[in-house]
């Protein structure tokens, strides 16, 4: 399996993988524009843009687009993030041209009008007030917009609900006009695909679609230590603590992934061994690392009663300081590598999960890496590099904590100067 990337005549990126034997077929287009390239007057458009696509187009309704999707054996579907949008859709083989035709039709033919607009800003302010109701997710758009504070990174990806109900259509078709379209569009597809089939259609369907408008991206700057509580009023309360960390393209990557496992990945993990096997102090708790273009995070997320949340964040500092003083035991990083490339390999057996692996890497790092090839960066690790980033990212004065929850008495004069690592 080996991915290729080429061009079309216009300079659109076609990153495409054939897998042999596969029996479905996926294709994407990303377009390079999402929550950070919005500006205080528009945040939330590009995922309501999102939406609103799918509405209908010059030649399809809403429903026929899911009735000839969902016929052909389908699913269609897109989804927003702070760096990109990307529209995709997964089918079988032999339904390969209805799917290519029905995201072309949605990328280049939506109607996008006033009602359309209108009619999908009533569900996405459902779907935030949905999302703002589920704290074990909510809890990563709050840690965001802390460690990010300042900068484009903080937004929230889907906006607010104050704020998607002032956008209207004419914002939306700007936006439209002035985003999708190359050198904004990068096409994906993977599975049981003709590789030069796949340029051919980009050729053909996006090619003329030029004179979009570039994103102007500032790096984000150095930020102090913080905590941040978020009140909700129930006994349950939601903890995220961590660090800013480099990019996707650093050479490093692969050494943060197996500390993230080290740390959190896994019953058999660190944080979960001492947080809540050892002193019962949470009901879940894990590490996740998020990665930029030009920054990211290593974060511990968990959850616990009020009565335990300080001694949790204690404890969860004295794993890290056990980790940098101590190093590492025998065998743990091999059983890191194991866990993480079991994930990767069961991973990328879906032809969703390869697509989408695919688009993110390929706006990330622009030249997205075979499985093959992460399996021996992973492989190539030695404790040195483990050790290595970690001195570098768990640093004091980089620590930022966000608190989901009730008031904590023991958090009142909370500052993380308390916590030693």
């Amino acid at each position: 399996m080996t991915i290729e990337i080429k061009q079309t005549s216009g300079g659109i990126p076609v990153i495409t993988e054939n897998v042999p034997e596969a029996q479905n077929s996926g294709y994407m287009v990303v377009v390079n524009t999402g929550s950070r390239d919005e500006s205080s007057n528009i945040f939330g458009i590009s995922h309501l843009l999102e939406h609103t696509v799918f509405r209908g187009t010059k030649t399809r309704t809403s429903f026929q687009i899911s009735k000839e999707a969902e016929g052909a054996g389908g699913e269609i579907n897109a989804f927003t993030t702070k760096e990109f949008t990307a529209f995709y859709a997964v089918t079988l083989e032999s339904t390969t041209k209805i799917v290519q035709d029905l995201i072309a039709d949605v990328i280049t033919n939506p109607l996008l009008t006033k009602d359309h607009v209108e009619s999908e800003k009533k569900i996405v302010i459902q779907e935030i007030s949905m999302y703002e109701q589920e704290p074990d997710v909510y809890i990563h758009e709050l840690f965001d917009t802390s460690i990010w504070k300042g900068h484009e990174l903080a937004n929230e990806t889907a906006g607010t609900k104050d704020t998607v109900a002032k956008l209207d259509y004419k914002n939306v078709r700007e936006y439209y006009e002035s985003k999708y379209k190359i050198p904004n569009l990068t096409v994906v597809a993977c599975g049981a695909i003709n590789n030069n089939d796949v340029v051919n259609w980009a050729e053909k369907n996006f090619g003329s679609m030029s004179g979009g408008l570039e994103n102007n991206r500032k790096k984000p700057v150095t930020t102090t230590a913080s905590y941040m509580h978020r009140k909700r009023e129930e006994d349950h309360s939601y903890i995220a603590m961590g660090f800013r960390t480099f990019d996707a393209k650093n050479k490093n990557k692969p050494a943060l992934q197996l500390l993230s496992a080290i740390l959190g990945s896994g019953s058999s993990s660190r944080l979960f061994q001492s947080v809540r096997e050892e002193k019962t102090l949470v009901y879940s708790v894990y590490s996740t690392i998020n990665q930029f273009t030009d920054a990211g995070t290593l974060a511990t997320c968990m959850s616990s009663t009020r009565k335990n949340v300080l001694e949790a964040i204690k404890t969860t500092a004295e794993t890290y300081k056990s980790l940098k003083e101590n190093g590492l035991s025998k065998g743990e990083l091999q059983r890191a590598k194991n866990f993480v490339k079991g994930i990767l390999t069961r991973d990328m057996e879906s032809t969703s999960n390869r697509l989408c692996y695919l688009a993110k890497s390929s706006i990330l790092t622009s030249k997205p890496e075979s499985l093959d090839k992460r399996l021996e960066s992973l492989d190539s690790v030695v404790d040195e590099d483990i050790m290595h980033v970690a001195e570098k990212v768990i640093i004091p004065e980089g620590l930022n904590i966000v608190m989901l929850g009730n008031d904590v008495k023991d958090m009142e004069t909370f500052n993380t100067s308390q916590l030693d690592f």
